[in-house]
């Protein structure tokens, strides 16, 4: 069995709030659990969003919660470098392995929809359904520079997976999603394919997150299929909501780990009631 390797994927485009902190704190516990290692990894993907004073706050923040790791881009590790920004060339080298196997295609779509491709697509913010009217497009090139790429889902496959917080969950290609971006045509590869290539990369065994990304596994999955490599397992951690059983958002300041610190609240006392927001699974009772 393969030792386990966990990791931690913030994003770079603000400060981390408490949800953010009981999804990596959980993380870091079933690492520990396991006796294993935890990766920290920058996804730092989106140019006009992420900031590198961002993630030299959260490396700050997580080590002042609490949590350690082994690997990262502070630390180091065999499968340097821990920022995706440095990182082009493995998905250069995923992209290629899709475009040579016939799963890809190029395609016009509006800004709008390149611009969401490259953050992780959220559940009330989810890729919207794609027509499929630029299948038949094909193009002889060596690099993805300059167009669109979308990955071609098999429509009507079935994709099924044990989660091991949410229990049995399956999704239906070109009906619950559709064809989606894998790269902009401004050099960028989307959230999909970057974390499937470093999450194989980094031999990442499990990933923790949050459970609006649910539908973003079943995606995943299909690349892992048409790159040849076996998935990680999975674990969607429930959510912590605000009064009105919204999501947390970066923008949510007051509730930032940076302003909990600020205000003299310790690590321990977060953890110990999560200061009283609830969960998503108790937001309806």
């Amino acid at each position: 069995m393969q030792d386990y390797r966990g990791r931690l994927a913030p994003s770079p485009t603000g400060h981390l709030h408490v949800g953010h902190a009981r999804t990596f704190w959980i993380a870091y516990e079933r690492a520990r659990a396991a006796g294993g290692v935890l990766v920290l990894r920058n996804e730092d993907l989106d140019p006009q969003r992420s900031k590198a004073e961002y993630a030299r706050a959260f490396i700050e923040e997580l080590r002042w919660f609490g949590i350690e790791w082994r690997e990262g881009p502070d630390l180091g590790g065999p499968f340097a470098p821990y920022s995706q920004s440095e990182r082009s060339d493995w998905y250069v080298h995923a992209w290629r392995k899709l475009y040579q196997g016939g799963w890809i295609y190029p395609c016009t779509c509006s800004r709008k929809d390149l611009a969401e491709a490259a953050q992780a697509p959220h559940e009330s913010n989810d890729e919207p359904m794609y027509s499929g009217k630029c299948r038949g497009q094909k193009l002889q090139v060596d690099r993805p520079t300059g167009v669109n790429w979308r990955f071609r889902v098999p429509d009507g496959r079935v994709v099924r997976f044990r989660d091991g917080a949410q229990g049995e969950q399956q999704y239906t290609a070109g009906k619950d999603f559709g064809d989606f971006v894998v790269w902009r045509r401004d050099d960028v590869p989307a959230y999909q394919l970057a974390v499937v290539a470093d999450d194989c990369a980094m031999r990442i065994t499990e990933v923790v997150r949050g459970c609006d990304l649910l539908k973003s596994t079943a995606r995943q999955i299909l690349l892992c299929e048409a790159l040849g490599i076996a998935p990680p397992a999975y674990y969607h951690c429930d959510l912590l909501v605000d009064e009105r059983g919204e999501r947390l958002a970066k923008r949510t300041d007051a509730l930032s780990l940076r302003a909990l610190r600020a205000k003299g609240i310790r690590p321990e006392q977060i953890r110990e009631n999560w200061l009283g927001l609830r969960i998503a699974g108790d937001a309806k009772t």
